[in-house]
């Protein structure tokens, strides 16, 4: 599987381009800005997303979202039916609190838990992680070659933790999807989080200090 990430957007939120490793089909992960950008690497790279994925609703995590429909109309809006209101909504998205232009859009799919995506040959599974917002959620995709990928979004990044003093944000909420989900699964599990470096569960199992017992 081929992962391609960059900062987009003026918070420097981590968009994925998500691919198998052969064939044009793609998954946009969290395309929070730059939507020019994010555009030319999918040409440059000569694929075509069939998912637009979002982490959870706010607006460094989905402003190019618009855009990116107007290009690529075949492809699936997916985000959380808790988060779903935010991408409708300037204030619920937290666009008008930073100061960020906004323009509405509709999902084309509410997620739950448990739901299961198909990216050519591989699954992505759909983890509801809330506490950073209450639609948050974590893509699992589990490869049979190599450890398997989460992309984490805003709740897990390493050596922290998503905030929790936005509207809809709870603590408790936060430490429990990342202590009872994430950390649930193997230690090699590499994750790309929604800002900063990749790491790994067992890395952040060991060494994140907002994850002390």
């Amino acid at each position: 599987m081929r992962i391609h990430g960059f900062t987009v957007g003026p918070l420097q939120a981590c968009c994925y381009l998500v691919a198998p490793d052969a064939g044009e089909e793609a998954a946009v992960i969290d395309p929070g800005g730059d939507a020019e950008l994010i555009v030319g690497q999918l040409r440059h790279l000569g694929l075509t997303p069939s998912l637009i994925l979002l982490t959870h609703g706010h607006i460094d995590h989905i402003a190019a979202v618009p855009e990116l429909a107007e290009a690529y109309p075949e492809a699936t809006i997916a985000i959380h039916e808790a988060d779903a209101a935010m991408l409708g909504d300037g204030s619920q998205s937290l666009a008008s609190w930073i100061g960020l232009p906004f323009q509405p859009t509709e999902p084309g799919r509410l997620l739950a838990d448990g739901d299961v995506l198909t990216l050519g040959p591989h699954t992505i599974e759909v983890l509801h992680t809330p506490g950073h917002t209450p639609g948050g959620v974590a893509f699992l995709v589990r490869l049979d070659d190599a450890p398997d990928v989460l992309f984490s979004g805003d709740t897990l990044f390493a050596g922290g933790v998503g905030r929790t003093d936005f509207p809809g944000g709870d603590w408790q909420q936060l430490l429990a999807s990342i202590r009872e989900r994430l950390f649930a699964l193997a230690p090699d599990t590499a994750v790309y989080p929604g800002h900063g470096e990749a790491t790994t569960v067992g890395e952040e199992r060991r060494t994140n200090p907002f994850l002390k017992p």
